[in-house]
């Protein structure tokens, strides 16, 4: 099970951050990763983080604004979002994923979390 919080309304210009706790059955050695859905689109690639916290991956749109982290100790990943813009608005869900290594695939995850809202306006 994976539960994500941290979303809400923030200004453009401002940060977030977005947590993300595993428990149960999903695997704690695995990758995980944070994907993002804005209505009327496709779920979007933005973040992801090997098992070892060594490799990170980000998409275009979100390089040097994003940084993603986990801590295995507390089996939770973090999502720091600063520099929001209005186009950051979506549902941010966090996954695991299939391996150690992480992916930019949606099919590289099999476990998801329920999805925290942001919103960027002002």
């Amino acid at each position: 099970q994976l539960q994500a919080s941290g979303g809400g309304l923030v200004q453009p210009g401002g940060s977030l951050r977005l947590s993300c706790a595993a428990s149960g059955r999903t695997p704690s050695n695995n990758a995980m990763g944070w994907f993002r859905q804005a209505p009327g689109k496709e779920r979007e690639f933005v973040a992801a983080i090997s098992w070892n916290s060594v490799s990170t991956y980000y998409a275009d749109s979100v390089k040097g604004r994003f940084t993603i982290s986990r801590d295995n100790a507390k089996n939770t990943a973090y999502l720091q979002m600063n520099s929001l813009k209005p186009e950051d608005t979506a549902n941010y869900y966090c996954a695991v994923a299939r391996s150690p290594y992480g992916s930019t695939l949606a099919g590289g995850y099999n476990y998801w979390g329920q999805g925290t809202q942001v919103t960027v306006s002002s």
